[in-house]
Parts: C-alpha cells; sequence; structure tokens
C-alpha cells in the first residue's frame, strides 16, 4: 500500500504502520491473491474510501464493523454501506430499525451511508478487505494494525469522540487502544452486531444514535442528522 494512496489527513497517522514489514508483507499477498484469480472485496481504489470520505479532523464519530460484506457489488469502502441501488443487506437493515426505533426515522430507500461520512462519520471496518463469499477470511493478514492506527490518532486528536463498537471484533479493538474510553473526553458505545444472528442480545434497544447526538451536543459538537 503505497504512501500516495493514503489520504493526506490522514497519512502523519498511517506512515509509520505503513512502513512496517508486516504493511508491505499484506500489500504483497493482497496482490498475490487477485494475481490467483481471486476476487477481493471492496476493489482497488475503494479499500480506502472511509478515509478519504471522512478526513481526520473532521472525525465525530467512529462506526466499527468488522470486515466488508463479502457479496458482489455491495462492499465499497465504508462500513455496512452499499452504494444507490445495491439491496441493504440484513445487518444493515437491522441498523435502519434501530435508527427508526432509536430516533423516529423511516426506513431509506438507499443503503449508502455516505452522507453520514460526510458529515464525519468514519466508517471504519476492523480489517479492510475479504474474499468474495468468505467473511472474516483476511482477518489476522495485517489490518488491524492499519486501523488501530486510524482509531488511535482519532483518539489523539483530543477532540470528544463517539465510538460505536458493533460486535466482538469491534469491542477487542477498544481494548487495545491506548487511552480509548478513559475519563469523560470520549464516548463508547459497545453492543451486539447487528447480524441477524446477534441483533436481539443488545443491538437493538441500545439506542445508539440518540446517545451520540446528545454526547457530541453536551461536548459543543454538531449532532449527526442520521436521515438519508
Amino acid at each position: 500500500m503505497a504512501t500516495e494512496d493514503i489520504p493526506e489527513s490522514w497519512r502523519d497517522a498511517l506512515d509509520p504502520v505503513l512502513s512496517t514489514p508486516e504493511a508491505r508483507k499484506l500489500g504483497g499477498w493482497l496482490r498475490a491473491e487477485e494475481d490467483a484469480g481471486k476476487a477481493i472485496y471492496p476493489p482497488r481504489g475503494q479499500r480506502l474510501a472511509a478515509l478519504a470520505r471522512t478526513p481526520l479532523p473532521a472525525v465525530r464519530v467512529v462506526i466499527l464493523g468488522q470486515d466488508p460484506y463479502h457479496g458482489p457489488g455491495q462492499a465499497h469502502g465504508l462500513s455496512f454501506s452499499v452504494q444507490d441501488g445495491v439491496k441493504q443487506p440484513p445487518s444493515l437493515v437491522n441498523i435502519f430499525k434501530e435508527l427508526e426505533s432509536d430516533l423516529g426515522i423511516p426506513r431509506p430507500a438507499t443503503g449508502n451511508l455516505s452522507r453520514w461520512a460526510d458529515q464525519g462519520v468514519l466508517l471504519l471496518n476492523n480489517t479492510l478487505t475479504v474474499e468474495a463469499g468468505q467473511a472474516g477470511s483476511h482477518a489476522g493478514r495485517g489490518w488491524d494494525a492499519i486501523t488501530d492506527a486510524c482509531v488511535q490518532a482519532v483518539v489523539d486528536r483530543g477532540e470528544p469522540t463517539v465510538f460505536i463498537l458493533w460486535g466482538s471484533h469491534a469491542k477487542k479493538k477498544a481494548g487495545r487502544v491506548r487511552g480509548l474510553g478513559s475519563g469523560d473526553h470520549h464516548l463508547v458505545l459497545a453492543s451486539a452486531h447487528p447480524s441477524p444472528l446477534s441483533a436481539h442480545n443488545g443491538f437493538f434497544g441500545s439506542r445508539p444514535f440518540s446517545q451520540t447526538n446528545a454526547f457530541l451536543e453536551a461536548h459543543g459538537r454538531k449532532a449527526i442528522e442520521w436521515s438519508l
């Protein structure tokens, strides 16, 4: 992953980790997988879309997921989001159900969460690529250090920020990031993943959207307009 692929606002945070042998190994492995004919999602050019869409100084909220959607035409670099016209995956449908329950916002026609990203919601996955049809297939391949650095950069900015952690993989990341959740500087909202397999175990009823806006406004930061 060449330095020039990193959006400018994130370079200082990511340059050190991208210069490590582990990061170079990840890049080489991804190229080898593609050369072997495997379909990797999202496609090249979209894997750092979350960073490009939400510059570091603009981050107010981090929504952290596990890995990208592994169906064709779904993942485009923003966690839980799909492009306009793409059928909403079950996890996203459940997110919208909780949004309606929490704030009374009806389920939108689109599953494209770019409007959230443009308001400072960093839609980040723990792992930024996946093999077609193989959920979790790129876990442990080197993305963790890169996405840890992204989260740490947000923490180190010192601006009161909300970290929404959905699922066990996201929760583990919080525990690895120095200072995350300490004091009242940031708000950490952790719950079950919105997947149909786990949403009834604590995701539904967690009210992350209203809690996020209440925290932001209490700390002098603009609330998120969650409607799409």
